[in-house]
């Protein structure tokens, strides 16, 4: 039937999208910041009626919201925007969710009997986060007031990476570093469980920031993500992250979603035994070069 055949597909781009995001080493239902908004907590994704999402929908669009970087829990789909007077921005890309319903079929049995029989069956249809939306009332771009105690500021470590003078720019739900237009992206303090992950964070991200030509011009080979020359990267910004936190007298916390680089780093280690040399020789000279940014302190006379 055309409705298995539909059923079938969306379990398939569903299933393909979740082992897409574990192969990447991104886990849809954990990351080290809550759930790229500011609310202090991990939400369920709302419909545009305040109805939080179930089952899988939940983790589809938790992982809509990684990749993209939304703020908001909120989504609906077009039509829905167009009936509160708003319109989706061109160009922007809609998720995936599905709806699990049944069919009622009669038929009528060789007795000549009615027989009725319920079908399950299941269909995708396409949403949008309404940050991808444009004229919607202002109660669909505030995020929900926060329930706990707001992650505190470290002074000294603040300090410390002002004064690299990065351009890091808080927003969105991931933490990365873009090499070409040469900008660190990090979620706000706000969104973190905690003071240590977050600074852990952004020391691994500055660590990269490192690389660019215009700095230490480090090229390890990365071409694409995944391979042996980012997995070599990876090593040396997660060593670079370590002796930072030490420096700035920070316990640094496990990134969950650098769990998943264990393996591709031991393939490196062991395929060169020299490996874990050189990545803590190039991890130091990206705190050094950090270090060498800083003001001078000025000598107190004797």
């Amino acid at each position: 039937m055309q409705s298995q055949t539909l059923s079938k597909d969306v379990y398939t781009r569903v299933t393909d999208r979740i082992i897409a995001d574990l192969e990447k080493g991104v886990r849809p239902w954990m990351k080290p910041w809550n759930a790229g908004n500011t609310a202090g907590k991990i939400m369920r994704p709302l419909r545009h009626n305040g109805e939080p999402y179930s089952g899988i929908n939940i983790l589809m669009l938790w992982a809509s919201c990684i990749e993209q970087g939304f703020s908001t829990p909120c989504w609906m789909t077009f039509k829905q925007a167009q009936e509160l007077g708003a319109h989706v921005k061109k160009g922007e890309k809609g998720s995936l969710v599905v709806y699990a319903g049944t069919i009622t079929l009669e038929d009528e049995n060789a007795a000549g009997e009615k027989d009725s029989k319920s079908i399950p069956f299941m269909k995708g249809y396409t949403v949008f986060n309404c940050e991808q939306i444009e004229d919607l009332p202002a109660r669909y771009y505030t995020a929900p007031e926060p329930r706990f105690t707001p992650v505190q500021r470290i002074t000294h470590a603040e300090e410390f990476f002002a004064a690299t003078r990065a351009d890091i720019r808080y927003r969105g739900g991931r933490a990365y570093y873009a090499l070409e237009p040469d900008y660190i992206q990090l979620p706000p303090i706000e969104a973190f469980e905690t003071t240590e992950s977050f600074y852990a964070t952004l020391a691994h991200e500055t660590t990269h920031w490192t690389r660019h030509a215009s700095r230490l011009d480090r090229d390890l080979g990365r071409k694409a993500w995944g391979d042996e020359g980012y997995a070599r990267e990876e090593l040396v910004a997660e060593l670079g992250a370590a002796f930072l936190c030490a420096d700035l007298e920070i316990t640094p916390e496990i990134r969950e979603d650098h769990a998943a680089y264990i393996a591709s780093w031991l393939q490196v280690l062991k395929d060169d035994k020299r490996a874990i040399f050189a990545a803590a020789a190039h991890a130091q000279r990206a705190v050094d070069f950090l270090r060498s940014l800083q003001p001078a302190r000025q000598e107190v006379a004797a």
